[in-house]
């Protein structure tokens, strides 16, 4: 895997990945784009919600939505490093069980999500879930 950033001036950066596919990222607290460490926590959703998704898919549940809000916490020091990260997954769907969603978050936790294991080692990690019926 190969990406590259390249400034585009003032505190924007666009990162580039192997396929082409472009983000900005701004250095200037997110003010026009997401910061790198808003990037992180959009990173750990998006993979963590491929995995739930996936998971909730194959075990046949009927739903229609995934949304994961996330939230965390930053040591008050240089380097800001994240001390903390909550996952809250809304699952929406019909007559989808409360034991596969907790099974598909918690594999994805534990054992796909390679952006949650690589944090996971410095970073107190937690999620929850709820479910919203159709």
């Amino acid at each position: 895997m190969k990406t590259k950033v390249e400034w585009i001036g003032k505190e924007l950066f666009m990162g580039t990945s192997e396929n082409g596919h472009t983000m900005v990222l701004d250095a200037n607290g997110g003010k026009s784009a997401p910061s790198p460490m808003e990037g992180v926590l959009i990173s750990l959703g998006g993979c963590s919600s491929v995995d739930v998704v996936s998971i909730l898919q194959k075990a046949r549940q009927d739903i229609s939505g995934c949304r994961v809000d996330i939230t965390g916490t930053r040591l008050n020091s240089v380097p800001a490093l994240f001390e903390k990260i909550h996952l809250h997954f809304v699952i929406t769907g019909t007559e989808v069980s409360a034991k596969h969603v907790e099974r598909a978050v918690n594999l994805s936790a534990d054992k796909y999500c390679s952006v949650a294991i690589m944090l996971n080692s410095k970073v107190d990690i937690s999620h929850d879930f709820e479910i919203i019926a159709q």
